[in-house]
């Protein structure tokens, strides 16, 4: 039988657990989406929690498409794009926290240095299928793909006016991590990347190397200056005007407090 009492305290309970579960909700953000800007955002997370106690920031990668959708659907309190919004996403902000560049690698030991954007072309299209007529040598040339969903197949096929329909490759990746590795791993397959990481991934031993774009070399550099073709903004994105934790959040990683883990992952620091 119970008590007022023991109903009282049962009651006082219930509140207290209640009041946790809110103030842990309250205190947590979650960001999905491009794989390109996760590891950066985990990053700022960590120095973010540092200087927020009791608070948690929980990063998933999965693609910009998933990131816009999740911001879209309250799936995610964030949003990471590494792409401009398209017109049909303009109900959304987004809020540019560093820059980037897409390249294409190849292994190390293959003798190539260049290839025209017709080269290119033919070789995704399935038109050139050995490395001995672009110049390297007589081998199988392995076409590796970005996944539907990638910002970085985006910008590849716009700016080789492809589409997706068009290319025949040999593996389809997600990230950009299983782009390096595919290549690392076959000394006959070409692939693109953020330029960031693969100059990271390069100076670190990973026996990939980027291949230049219009006779301009794809680096971390080059993409600063603004003189490579091929680069992007790194975008977080929110559902609508972001407040709280999610503006705070997003306050802190535009600002010069978070520049150095910009460029320890070898991305561009947005001018201030």
């Amino acid at each position: 039988m119970f008590t007022n009492k023991k109903i009282a305290l049962i009651a006082a309970l219930f509140a207290t657990l209640s009041w946790h579960s809110i103030t842990y909700a309250a205190d947590k953000l979650v960001l999905t989406g491009s794989s390109t800007i996760a590891p950066l955002a985990a990053e700022i997370g960590k120095r973010f929690e540092k200087l927020n106690p009791g608070v948690r920031v929980d990063v998933q990668s999965g693609g910009s498409s998933r990131g816009v959708n999740d911001a879209r659907n309250g799936l995610a309190d964030i949003g990471m794009a590494s792409r401009a919004l398209k017109a049909e996403e303009n109900d959304l902000k987004s809020f540019t926290v560093a820059l980037d560049g897409v390249g294409l690698i190849l292994h190390k030991d293959n003798p190539v240095k260049m290839l025209t954007d017709q080269q290119v072309i033919d070789i995704y299209t399935g038109k050139i299928t050995n490395w001995k007529e672009v110049g390297g040598k007589d081998a199988r040339i392995t076409v590796v793909n970005k996944a539907e969903g990638r910002s970085t197949l985006e910008l590849f096929l716009h700016h080789y006016k492809l589409k997706n329909s068009d290319i025949k490759p040999q593996v389809v990746i997600g990230d950009n991590q299983q782009g390096i590795k595919t290549v690392a791993g076959n000394p006959g397959a070409i692939g693109y990347v953020s330029i960031g990481t693969a100059e990271f991934d390069a100076g670190n031993g990973v026996p990939i190397k980027l291949l230049p774009l219009n006779g301009v070399a794809a680096s971390v550099e080059n993409v600063r200056n603004g003189s490579f073709p091929l680069s992007r903004p790194l975008n977080l994105v929110t559902k609508s005007t972001p407040q709280g934790l999610a503006k705070r959040f997003i306050d802190f990683a535009s600002s010069k407090a978070v520049y150095d883990l910009v460029e320890a992952q070898y991305f561009v620091p947005l001018a201030r």
